[in-house]
């Protein structure tokens, strides 16, 4: 595997608090890599050490071959990063923001004028390119910070929280640029929102105190719960009463109830046709197999209490 992120060992301590404590992490080339944690789990200590806004205490962090501790201006040039805050310049226009990196970038005026007709055209924002931050909706801004990591066409891109109070429409419309340029750039994304991370990375990686405690596929990750075979049950009227029907029976396990809807723990798959058989007559309008979701892997493993 050719590695666009690597850490070996990598620590970083505050006096006596350790923020993070030898991490190893390698991130593919051209893939969506997902970071996952609870506040206060390290994630953002980690970003600015790969980003070269911070050194680490020990250890070694390495973007595209290029330690952070000795080539950081090399991978200044090389990243792109759309920051959990909305930090654009309120005295520039839309289009001046992009043009203001563009030229941090030391980007020639031609090439960098076209890129920019391509985001802002891309991002929906060709109509308000020359209106100033202020006037545009939260959803909007943070579409103009995705442009803005993006002018100088990054190998690698950090998004940290990048949908963070964006409606439903914005966040659909940020998830599928962020699918159509996958393969073409690495992506680094954090985010608490767990169904991004499932629809859109390769693979994911939890840590929790400053440690990874799990990194996979979202396959990988669900297969670590053991359990009860979960399936849905749905009734067409009298739920109550074949809820308490299946309650006295063997192979169930568990057993809940919400609405119209029985969700009951199997021992095995096998025990469904005793299920089936129970429920003849009864007025079903479907069953089926209730995967388990990334929410339930997260939780297992950081547990459901309130972070401060």
């Amino acid at each position: 595997m050719t590695a666009a992120i690597l850490t070996n060992n990598l620590t970083k301590q505050y006096g006596t608090l350790t923020a993070l404590g030898n991490l190893d992490l390698q991130v593919r080339q051209g893939s969506i890599f997902g970071l996952l944690g609870p506040n206060g789990a390290g994630k953002t200590t980690l970003i600015r050490i790969l980003t070269t806004l911070m050194r680490q205490s020990s250890g070694e962090a390495f973007i595209e071959g290029n330690d952070t501790r000795s080539r950081g201006r090399d991978i200044r040039c090389l990243i792109g990063v759309v920051p959990q805050e909305n930090s654009l310049d309120r005295y520039l226009t839309a289009r001046e923001n992009l043009e203001l990196h563009a030229r941090l970038h030391k980007m020639d005026a031609a090439r960098y004028r076209q890129r920019i007709d391509e985001l802002m055209e891309l991002m929906g924002l060709a109509g308000r390119q020359h209106d100033f931050p202020d006037t545009f909706s939260g959803g909007m801004q943070r579409r103009l910070v995705v442009a803005r990591a993006l002018v100088h066409q990054p190998r690698v891109l950090f998004l940290d929280e990048p949908t963070t109070g964006l409606d439903p429409q914005s966040r659909r419309s940020v998830w599928e640029y962020i699918r159509s340029i996958a393969g073409s750039m690495t992506i680094f994304l954090t985010t608490h929102y767990l169904e991004e991370a499932e629809l859109l990375c390769d693979r994911i990686a939890i840590m929790d105190h400053g440690r990874l405690i799990a990194q996979g596929t979202t396959q990988e990750l669900k297969a670590r719960l053991s359990g009860d075979t979960l399936y849905e049950i749905e009734f067409d009227g009298e739920t109550e009463r074949y809820a308490a029907l299946l309650k006295n029976m063997a192979c169930i396990r568990s057993i809940t109830v919400k609405g119209a809807v029985v969700n009951v723990g199997l021992e095995h798959w096998e025990c469904l046709s005793e299920v089936v058989s129970a429920l003849n007559g009864a007025p079903v309008r479907r069953i089926s197999l209730r995967e388990r979701t990334l929410e339930e892997v997260f939780i297992s493993l950081t547990g459901a209490g309130v972070r401060q």
